[in-house]
């Protein structure tokens, strides 16, 4: 069952999209108050190419599933780097799986994994919002590393979302 439903993810973009830039950095800063590892996940990007246009796209992605958290009415455990490890190796596992398998079935693949996903309304919104910004491509290495971290970000969600729901 997802804790984000599409209500959730629809108003909390709304949010976001409202927000002046102030109030971005002070959701920026509840974020590193409660989920200190997510924050730095993606400020880290610049490291590996990705440049301050390009950045804004994943910190779009955290400001939204941050406030989509906030608005679902359950508090999340901390998301700890062990457990961004762990999604992130399951995540990467999953996309080495697509290598070389034909383009069509890899679409059919996206597809149910999409549909079966435990947040598949937050996972629906990245994809949506990287396609928008033409980053689904993966062109660069730097454009790989900011996938996999706003995808890393949704797996991270879902798992400590299902531990939550186990409880």
């Amino acid at each position: 069952m997802t804790l984000l439903t599409q209500a959730v993810m629809v108003r909390a973009n709304i949010d976001v999209d409202r927000m002046s830039a102030q109030q971005k950095v002070e959701l920026a800063d509840e974020i590193y108050a409660q989920q200190p590892n997510l924050l730095p996940s993606i400020l880290v990007l610049p490291r590996y190419g990705v440049d301050m246009l390009q950045l804004e796209v994943p910190i779009h992605v955290l400001l939204v599933a941050f406030q989509a958290m906030k608005h679902c009415g359950h508090t999340l455990p901390t998301i700890s780097e062990d457990v961004q490890e762990t999604c992130l190796r399951r995540l990467t596992a999953t996309m080495q799986f697509t290598e070389g398998v034909p383009q069509d079935l890899v679409a059919q693949m996206i597809t149910k994994s999409c549909l079966g996903h435990p947040e598949r309304y937050l996972l629906a919104f990245v994809y949506g919002y990287l396609g928008q910004h033409d980053l689904l491509r993966v062109r660069t290495d730097a454009e790989k590393f900011l996938l996999l971290a706003a995808l890393n970000l949704v797996e991270c969600v879902a798992y400590v979302g299902a531990q939550l729901q186990s409880k």
